[in-house]
């Protein structure tokens, strides 16, 4: 199943990189607690929740497109969750805190952490991204 399979994003290189200081300068504190130090905001705090506009959910860290606003779902856990990523936009790693296993998903241009994916989606993937908004920004189609 390709949920547990590894991204091929491993290792520590990617193609954006910049120092943990040009980081910590360049984004809001929630963001950076967020994307660079592994962070998880409250549930049911981001405003992102809501945003049910077409459009694209972008990495805060570097602007990456992530995810289209059509794979959004509410899934009822207090994140934004969607059931597909824009191919290529996201990588994942094993993630072993917490005294157990998740599969982390991150940013595949910048590194950022941006959430956690689990098999507990709807179809067509049956995949919930399970994404921080402070990791996101929210791009609408309908730039007027």
């Amino acid at each position: 199943m390709a949920f547990f399979r590894q991204s091929s994003v491993q290792g520590k290189s990617f193609p954006l990189e910049r120092t943990d200081a040009e980081w910590r300068s360049s984004l809001p504190p929630e963001s950076y607690r967020v994307l660079r130090q592994h962070g998880t905001e409250r549930p049911g705090s981001s405003t992102l929740n809501h945003e049910k506009r077409p459009g694209h959910f972008h990495c805060a860290g570097c602007g990456q497109a992530l995810f289209d606003a059509a794979t959004k779902y509410e899934s009822g856990t207090g994140w934004p969750s969607f059931f597909a990523p824009l191919e290529g936009a996201v990588g994942t790693r094993v993630d072993r805190t917490l005294f157990m296993v998740r599969t982390e998903v991150h940013c595949a241009n910048c590194g950022g952490h941006l959430g956690h994916v689990f098999p507990d989606g709807p179809a067509p993937t049956g995949l919930r991204y399970c994404m921080n908004g402070a990791a996101m920004a929210f791009e609408s189609a309908n730039k007027s």
